[in-house]
């Protein structure tokens, strides 16, 4: 027998509609998806996917079910067949019910905690809007952002007072720890276990509140806005079992009738933005949350529509993260897909623009977006002269990787076309020139089986045998210390819990693909708990977005000779401590090359100086 646990958590895994569209053929009705039913001849189509309640439905022979049941009744598959077929895409291990009975009980009660945080939240939820009724402050707050009650409502704002213990009036138990699981409340002190010594308070005080639903609309999580000029100006939850900023989407779940009827998701950067467009028509806005748009968040707004609008500012930021925002869009860029690129004025956001101008004239900016091919010229040209053979090569070599995360389909080809005009070269002579040099790429690391990332630019740390194709022994190479901290971490998960989340961002900040890497494993982990090398590595290979880590994952794969059991989470934090000395080092050379020093940059300076005193005190080297 299967887990029925099992079976939910693979359920919200998969996409009903990948799934009935590799029997069907299914074209975009609103927010449904549309095709001829399988079980029934019928001429019109009155068979409906819906990617909301991840279900299939038929109004003509009445067949209802989940991805599961599709695949028992259209190809007479058994029920734990069907699992395993799901389980193997989703790169998940599928567990019997006659497994350790420990680790049954630890999945069950953490499937147990999510809906009673989720409870939780949601009560929390309740109590924030009854403050803000309460509040004249904070409504008056609202109103000058132009905000009217009825959008206050449908977005389910509230207001989280001053005091340190506000919600100790909305739980009978303030000592209540799953307020801390919740992201509600702060514990500080008592860390060897004496509660005599904690200190209790509210993660959230005196803010605006904004609950973050999921697409089902259960509350998963909170951002909070202050009302005068403090710092942060935006507080998100931390990562909880429910709540994932990396995944979700503020105002999506609101969003759903109005991407329907608008067609396109528009993403923007803040919840004012959302809800200040959603009071001027347009309701199709959502926002992430405080992250850089991830290939998960494209994934997502593709279940319930062909098109996707990004809205940035004008200014230098908004220009970087348009540039994460098209590395995470360029390989789910099919054909019957449209992505664009919207810039506004330096000075406005959204809300501002919107405000001042006008939804007709914000609707008209949104009409002169920037599609997805020409946003890829437009960062592959950066910084490049184009009047000159050299600035056309560099473009060229800027805009490889680019044009070789798109999915094959006719536009890539028409990339490649407009990359070969924009060259100023023929388009036969660029594609064979590509195809040349990734040839030879491939016969050298066949001819160089042990190499795992030659020199390191980053230092090296240790050595790392691989298997040669003939089964004997290679050479030792070097592997880059990026290298050895993504296989040591990956190797031992439970050192990468142990991690800060200091720690964590810092990973997620390292340069491509290793900050792209460390953030995948910190999703797994946190979906999964601790896994095997093997199903963590397979795992992340079968997320969205996983085609740009495929070398790096090899690469790990390659990795043979492990150390002993009780040596990895060592060795994985003394790579850790020699990654943050080399930054530490290279930040505190760029500050002494720079000459003479502000007062702010002096005192940086004398920081990274004991750093550097506290991280070579324990010698940083990974064997």
């Amino acid at each position: 027998m299967i887990p029925a646990g099992f079976v939910q958590e693979l359920l919200a895994r998969v996409d009903v509609a990948e799934v009935v569209g590799r029997h069907v053929e299914l074209k975009r009705a609103g927010v449904n998806l549309k095709g001829l039913c399988p079980f029934h001849g019928e001429k019109s189509p009155s068979f409906i996917v819906s990617p909301t309640r991840q279900t299939y439905h038929c109004f003509g022979c009445g067949v209802h079910g989940d991805a599961v049941r599709f695949l028992m009744e259209h190809t007479a598959m058994s029920f734990p067949d069907a699992v395993r077929e799901l389980a193997q895409r989703a790169g998940m291990a599928v567990p019997e019910d006659d497994s350790d009975p420990a680790e049954r009980a630890r999945a069950e009660a953490a499937r147990s905690q999510r809906a009673t945080l989720s409870e939780v939240l949601e009560k929390a939820a309740t109590h924030y809007r009854a403050q803000l009724r309460a509040t004249p402050r904070a409504v008056e707050y609202l109103k000058g952002r132009g905000l009217t009650g009825e959008v206050a409502a449908t977005f389910g704002l509230g207001y989280a007072p001053e005091g340190w213990r506000s919600l100790a009036s909305a739980f009978a138990r303030y000592d209540d720890p799953l307020l801390v699981d919740a992201g509600l409340v702060i514990v500080q002190g008592g860390e060897d276990g004496n509660e005599a010594e904690q200190r209790r308070y509210d993660r959230f005080r005196d803010r605006v509140m904004f609950p973050i639903r999921s697409v089902k609309g259960e509350v998963i999580g909170f951002g909070g806005r202050v009302l005068d000029g403090g710092e942060p100006k935006y507080l998100n939850s931390p990562e909880t079992p429910v709540f994932s900023k990396g995944r979700e989407l503020y105002g999506l779940h609101e969003a759903r009738q109005a991407l329907r009827e608008r067609g396109y998701a528009l993403v923007v950067e803040g919840y004012m933005d959302v809800v200040a467009l959603a009071q001027s028509g347009f309701g199709n806005a959502v926002a992430t949350l405080g992250t850089a748009c991830t290939a998960e968040h494209v994934t997502k707004l593709f279940r319930f529509t062909d098109a996707v609008v990004f809205s940035f500012d004008g200014d230098a930021a908004g220009r970087r993260a348009a540039a994460r925002a098209l590395e995470a869009a360029l390989p789910l860029a099919t054909d019957l897909r449209s992505v664009r690129f919207l810039f506004l004025p330096a000075e406005h956001d959204p809300d501002s623009y919107v405000r001042e101008h006008g939804a007709d004239a914000f609707e008209a900016m949104v009409a002169q977006a920037v599609p997805l091919s020409e946003q890829l010229m437009v960062q592959a040209a950066a910084d490049c002269e184009l009047g000159t053979p050299e600035g056309r090569s560099r473009m060229l070599g800027q805009a490889r990787p680019l044009f070789e995360a798109l999915p094959e389909g006719l536009l890539r080809e028409q990339v490649l076309s407009a990359l070969a005009e924009r060259g100023a070269m023929p388009r036969e002579v660029l594609a064979g020139h590509w195809a040349r040099t990734a040839a030879r790429g491939a016969r050298g690391n066949r001819g160089t089986p042990g190499t795992v990332g030659g020199s390191s630019a980053n230092g090296s740390a240790g050595r790392l045998r691989v298997r040669s194709p003939g089964g004997g022994r290679t050479p030792p190479p070097v592997a880059s210390l990026l290298d050895r901290s993504a296989w040591l971490l990956a190797r031992h998960t439970p050192q990468w819990q142990r991690l800060s989340a200091d720690e964590h961002e810092f990973l997620a900040g390292q340069p491509e693909p290793h900050g792209a890497f460390f953030a995948a494993l910190e999703r797994a982990v946190h979906d999964h708990g601790p896994l095997a090398m093997g199903a963590l590595l397979q795992e992340i290979s079968s997320a969205p977005g996983a085609q740009t880590l495929a070398a790096l994952i090899e690469r790990l794969r390659a990795f043979h000779d492990l150390p002993a059991e009780d040596d990895v989470a060592e060795q994985a934090a003394a790579a850790l401590r020699r990654l943050r000395l080399l930054a530490v080092e290279e930040e505190l050379t760029w500050l002494i090359e720079s000459g003479e020093l502000s007062e702010a940059a002096a005192a940086r300076r004398s920081e990274l100086f004991r750093l550097q005193r506290a991280l070579r005190a324990t010698p940083p080297s990974a064997h």
